[in-house]
């Protein structure tokens, strides 16, 4: 079953252009270095009716969707729970209203930190208690290793971002692994055979809790996939001159991308 995987957002927590800098890349003209907060969206057609899932809701999630044209969600699949991937949780409240029309809460899949997270931070939405009219009709349903959104099964791949295990997701021949400082080697396993990966790389420098762009060249090419994107990118990154050092499967993604996938492909 053919579908697509759009890059939402490509950057990091802080954004590009990030505030108060005026680096080469944080004042270039090319679209390309602008780079909201990481997020994507996939999207595949069954007879009756198109569905579309979203990892991670960032502080840019709105915007993101209107220029993706997202009038409804099936589900919502969280990495983890810092700020600039579960910030923008409030802006699902339209797109649910939509959802209980057609008959139930968004889901929303989560491990139980990142849950946790979510219902201190929206406790007017998750409280039990919660009577704020046009708050998000949203469910939080347990992460587990293996999901079923009509009949499309995302599998979660565990990486590792500094020292808190978090979740990356594959989904038919393709995969995304967001915030990424090691993978496990069991989480290998559960990377073969993609077509497209999207795999976050920072910048050259070494940081404790994010991959450099070496370190990401060295895993794709274990991993394998006949396209890597790059992604979660900060300012030192700009998108044309680190392309040309690329190898010629890896290259940066930008806001907006969109790449053809398989999403019945099984493990």
């Amino acid at each position: 079953m053919q579908g697509t995987l759009t890059f939402l957002g490509t950057g990091t927590s802080m954004g590009v252009p990030t505030l108060g800098c005026k680096c080469e890349v944080c004042t270039s003209t090319d679209p390309h270095d602008r780079r909201l907060r990481p997020s994507a969206l996939i999207r595949w057609s069954e007879p009756a009716k198109d569905r579309s899932v979203v990892i991670d809701t960032g502080p840019d999630f709105r915007e993101q969707a209107l220029r993706a044209d997202v009038t409804r969600l099936d589900a919502v699949f969280y990495t983890h729970g810092h700020a600039d991937h579960i910030l923008g949780m409030d802006d699902l409240r339209p797109l649910s209203f939509t959802a209980l029309r057609e008959g139930g809460p968004i889901p929303l899949y989560a491990s139980d930190e990142t849950a946790r997270v979510l219902r201190q931070i929206y406790d007017y939405t998750f409280s039990p208690q919660a009577t704020y009219p046009t708050r998000a009709r949203v469910q939080l349903l347990p992460l587990t290793d293996h999901t079923s959104v009509h009949g499309v099964e995302f599998v979660r791949v565990p990486v590792m971002h500094g020292e808190m295990e978090i979740s990356g997701y594959r989904f038919g021949n393709a995969a995304y692994l967001t915030d990424v400082s090691a993978i496990p080697e069991s989480s290998f396993a559960l990377l073969e055979g993609l077509e497209h990966l999207a795999l976050s790389a920072l910048r050259h420098q070494p940081h404790p809790n994010h991959a450099t762009v070496e370190q990401a060249v060295g895993w794709a090419s274990r991993i394998g996939a006949r396209h890597t994107w790059l992604t979660h990118i900060a300012h030192e990154l700009g998108h044309k001159k680190t392309n040309r050092m690329l190898p010629e499967s890896v290259r940066l993604s930008h806001d907006g991308l969109t790449v053809p996938i398989n999403v019945s492909v099984g493990q």
